[in-house]
């Protein structure tokens, strides 16, 4: 009798202390496969019923349209092995450019707080703006309260996050990666955030990255690259960590070469560049910096550029010269740094006087210095001539897409209360892969 009386109690105690954890948190947004698609993706540390976004148009009576989608169990690899539930609704039908108010969860569980979004405005005759960064912690996020800033003004149509993310999204048992979605979520829970990997998303074979983020083409994380377009743009989103992990599948570095190479072949088709001349790609580690630290790209023959090792197979500088990529976003170097044109470390100027109009080669951007906890990476006492710009302050980059022919970018300083403090413009009369382009008239500059 007594031991049945034990046995009880240990059973009522453990349904009083059992907690249930179904409030939406970590909400954010990303692209879907089509212009009036949009993808919404929380977590809960519960599973919950159902899977539910609730939306309307802004400006009149809230929630007048449901959309259900599904939930995942996610288990981090840490020592606790914390399970967390990821959610993703998928809203289709969207008015091109039509403003939404929504909030996500489930009558069950609760509501998310509520957020705001635009759809994708159709077609290519409009000018996208853009907010791009990398290397963004949960400690020393210096740059995160201007850009919470940014987007609550309105100032954006979408977030290119460059690649590293929370330092680290597996640390603690993913408690780390937990708090850093909710800081973001200012941010991502009203803009597209489009993001690619980096080193600092590796643990556990890139499970909290894979998991807890939902890119258009790539749903359930596996590929860790995809495309997409935005206004006069292709955007293309590729893995180089594939190159420095191979101990998760070296066959990871060719299955995205073949993938990449045919998404080029295709946006590089006259009648495709004709309506959408723009060809952009992101991807965490860069080809070129100035940095004083040993990293990949200080390398004359980098991997990312100059492909494996002894093979040189799966090189990625030339595959992107065949196809006439314009403009090559990079981060990893806790720096910002902007480059001339420049091929296989030749600089190919438009000009002597306009280096940026009609360039022979792409240009090169590296935005790493949005904030983190390792803080800055420092530079050379001696730059080579391929290197423009380059500064050691926290920020960000914007990117203004004119129109079919002008690019916009500016970089803003956060040490220096949100000044300007370089920009660009590109400018390019025609899109076409620049073997094409005749080779006298290339303006040719050794580089260092």
């Amino acid at each position: 009798m007594a031991a049945f009386l034990v046995c009880m109690t240990l059973m009522t105690l453990s349904v009083v202390t059992a907690q249930y954890f179904g409030q939406p948190e970590q909400v954010h947004l990303s692209f879907g496969g089509s212009p009036s698609e949009m993808i919404v993706t929380w977590s809960t540390m519960s599973a919950t019923n159902q899977s539910v976004v609730e939306f309307g148009l802004k400006g009149r009576p809230m929630f007048t349209q449901r959309a259900l989608g599904y939930q995942t169990k996610f288990t981090d690899g840490g020592t606790l092995h914390r399970v967390q539930y990821i959610h993703r609704v998928t809203l289709t039908g969207l008015g091109p450019g039509n403003s939404y108010v929504y909030h996500c969860g489930s009558p069950e569980a609760g509501w998310s707080d509520i957020h705001t979004f635009t759809a994708m405005k159709s077609g290519t005759d409009w000018s996208p703006s853009i907010v791009l960064y990398g290397d963004l912690g949960n400690v020393n996020p210096q740059s995160l309260p201007r850009l919470q800033e940014d987007v609550a003004k309105g100032m954006y149509d979408a977030v290119f996050h460059v690649g590293d993310f929370a330092y680290d999204m597996n640390t603690d048992n993913a408690q780390v990666g937990d708090e850093f979605m909710r800081q973001i979520e200012p941010i991502a829970g009203n803009l597209p955030y489009m993001t690619c990997p980096g080193n600092h998303e590796n643990g556990y074979n890139f499970s909290n990255y894979r998991n807890r983020f939902t890119m258009p083409g790539d749903e359930d994380g596996r590929k860790m690259f995809y495309s997409f377009n935005i206004g006069p743009v292709h955007v293309i989103s590729f893995s180089t960590e594939f190159y420095f992990y191979i101990q998760y599948g070296i066959h990871q570095i060719f299955d995205q070469y073949v993938w990449l190479e045919e998404d080029l072949k295709e946006a590089a088709k006259p009648e495709n560049r004709a309506e959408r001349p723009w060809i952009i790609t992101m991807a965490h580690r860069p080809m070129y910096c100035s940095n004083y630290d040993n990293d990949d790209c200080t390398k004359s023959e980098s991997i990312i550029r100059t492909g494996l090792p002894i093979t040189q197979s799966a090189a990625l500088e030339p595959l992107l010269y065949k196809y006439g990529v314009d403009l090559e976003f990079w981060a990893h170097e806790h720096s910002y740094e902007r480059l001339f044109p420049i091929y296989n470390r030749v600089m190919y100027n438009g000009s002597w006087d306009f280096p940026y109009t009609n360039p022979r080669a792409p240009v090169h951007i590296i935005t790493g210095s949005a904030g983190c906890y390792s803080r800055h990476d420092p530079f050379k006492s001696k730059f080579a001539s391929w290197s423009a710009f380059h500064s050691l302050d926290y920020g960000y980059t914007r990117m203004k897409v004119i129109n079919k022919t002008h690019i916009y970018l500016e970089q803003v300083s956060d040490d220096k209360g949100g000044a300007i403090i370089d920009s660009m413009t590109l400018i390019k009369d025609s899109h076409q892969a620049y073997r094409s382009f005749p080779q006298d008239k290339w303006f040719d500059v050794k580089s260092n």
